[in-house]
């Protein structure tokens, strides 16, 4: 697991392959990064299904109840199919691009 933090979002990239241990990982870790947006990577993973993605659900919610962004990269998914309550994009710019996005949202009052 690598941890890159950039002024108040902090991004998760998996480094080891397996996503139900990442996964388990970075709730443990939750803690740590409860005050930041997150941007969760799992780019490198290939073959992932919508339930793999949805398995995040539970920690998306945790983190947006705390008036924070959770963002997931994942590449070569079906992004209709995935749930309505997560935020799934292709690249890492388009991630904090949404970011942005949402904290503006925040600031006026969304």
């Amino acid at each position: 697991m690598k941890v890159e933090q950039k002024g108040h979002t902090v991004t998760i990239k998996d480094t080891q392959g397996d996503l139900v241990a990442f996964l388990m990982k970075v709730t443990h870790e939750y803690k740590t990064f409860e005050k930041h947006n997150m941007i969760i990577d799992i780019s490198a993973h290939k073959n992932l299904t919508v339930k793999d993605i949805n398995s995040f659900l539970p920690l998306s919610k945790t983190h947006k109840k705390a008036k924070k962004s959770f963002v997931i990269v994942a590449d070569g998914i079906d992004f209709n199919a995935v749930s309505e309550q997560l935020l799934v994009v292709p690249t890492l710019l388009e991630a904090h691009d949404m970011i942005e996005m949402e904290e503006i949202e925040r600031d006026l009052g969304f």
